[in-house]
This record gives C-alpha cells, structure tokens and sequence, in this order.
C-alpha cells in the first residue's frame, strides 16, 4: 500500500528539482488552458467542487486534450456510458434549460470529481505535494508502487525517462509517454495566469503578471532553491523559464 505521506512528500522535492526538458511544446497547450472561455468553465466547475480550476484543466488535458465532448474522469464520450475506469458512468447530455457554464461537461466533471475515486472533491490539501498527489491518485498509484515517477505528472521533465502503462494494468517499462505531465503544465500556466497559487507550501507564491508566454530554454528550471525572498524567487524562476528570445 502506498505510503501518500511520503509520496507527497517526493512529488515535492521532485518539483523542486525538476527541469523542463520538451519546454516549448508546453506553451500553446497552456494558452488554451487559461484561455477566458475556458477558465471561465474550469472555475464554474472549481465553485461546485472546491477543487481547484487549475486542476481541472490540468485533468482535462491529460485525460482527452481538452475534449469538451469527453467526459473528464477518463476521457469516454460524454453522451456514453464509460467503458474505461471509471467504467459505468454517463450519459451525460446536454438540455435546453442548463444554466450558463453548467451543460454536459459541467455535470460529467461534477461526477468525476465528487462521486469517482480518488475522489478530489474532499481534498483538502492542495500544497504542491498535495496538489501533485492527488493528481497523481486520479491516475493510479501503479508508477509510486514501482519506485517510479509518474509521467502522468512528469512527462517533459528530467523526471521522467520512461515506462508507461499502455492499457489498465499493463506496464511497458521501454514505453514513452509523449504527452505533457501535469507538473510542466502546471508551471506553464502559471506564467501566464497570475492566479494561480498552491496552499501551505512556502514554494507555492503566484508569480508576477507576464506577457504572453514567449519561447522557452529546454533546459529550464521549474523550481530551483534560490536566496532572498520566495516572491523574488519566483519572478527570477519565470524569467529564465520563458526568456524572451
């Protein structure tokens, strides 16, 4: 059984270790994701369940590339029932009477947040250890009971090499998950969006407001311990990440 203590606590220091190592391909899928309209739907659904709206978009991207038809516990046709874990759930429809920002999408996510394991609704720790944790719950604890990072989380940093679950509950350790993890996205994001800040973890302060993402090192650190204060950390953190060519 996994220890989460301790997992929380490694996903920790692995994001203050971490360096983005496919840096520029998370710039366009984090532009979409803290895009008004969009944000707008991942806030609606953060108000109904206290998770986080970063999270939620964070999910959405790993689970269907953002499908707004796709249900966001696994990425399955909102107007089907699921036939991937969590198999059974759906049909979610939209109807002429739903209220602004609360259609198909909104009911399905609500579904996968409160009533699906790992059941992210009553969290309550949402540091970065926390954060990462939960999101690495939603995907399966297979990779922690391996001794290996999630790529999940850690897909495009140096945290990550390979091994890869190709289906429910088969693991190829020579496969490569070509998607962006969580953790890179996260940091994207919040080069672009000053609200977004992790709780109760004195490495989690919003960065400044910045300009539209610009190009970005490979090499880039996402945390790197720094002196002086966490604030001036954080705006140094973001100019080399995304340094202007």
């Amino acid at each position: 059984m996994t220890d989460i203590a301790a997992l929380k606590a490694a996903n920790a220091k692995r994001w203050d270790g971490a360096k983005l190592t496919r840096g520029p391909e998370f710039k366009p899928v984090a532009a979409r994701l803290v895009a008004p309209g969009a944000k707008a739907r991942y806030v609606e659904i953060s108000k109904a369940t206290g998770v986080p709206w970063f999270v939620v978009a964070v999910i959405h991207e790993r689970e269907s590339s953002q499908n707004w038809n796709a249900q966001l516990a696994q990425g399955d046709p909102l107007g089907r029932v699921s036939t991937h874990v969590p198999v059974g759930h759906g049909p979610f429809l939209n109807h002429p009477n739903d209220p602004p920002l609360q259609d198909a999408f909104y009911r399905g996510a609500l579904d996968a947040l409160i009533d699906c394991p790992p059941y992210a609704a009553r969290n309550t720790d949402w540091s970065i250890g926390g954060l990462l944790t939960k999101l690495e719950e939603y995907n399966g604890l297979g990779y922690a009971a391996r001794q290996q990072p999630s790529p999940y989380i850690w897909s495009g940093t140096d945290q990550y090499k390979s091994g890869k679950y190709v289906r429910d509950g088969v693991y190829d350790p020579n496969a490569v998950d070509r998607q962006l993890g969580c953790a890179g996205l996260l940091v994207a994001m919040m080069a672009l969006d000053p609200s977004i800040r992790f709780d109760k973890n004195p490495s989690s302060v919003t960065p400044p407001a910045t300009d539209p993402l610009p190009a970005e090192p490979s090499s880039a650190s996402i945390a790197n311990p720094s002196k002086g204060s966490i604030g001036a950390f954080v705006a140094s953190l973001i100019a080399v990440i995304f340094k202007r060519k």
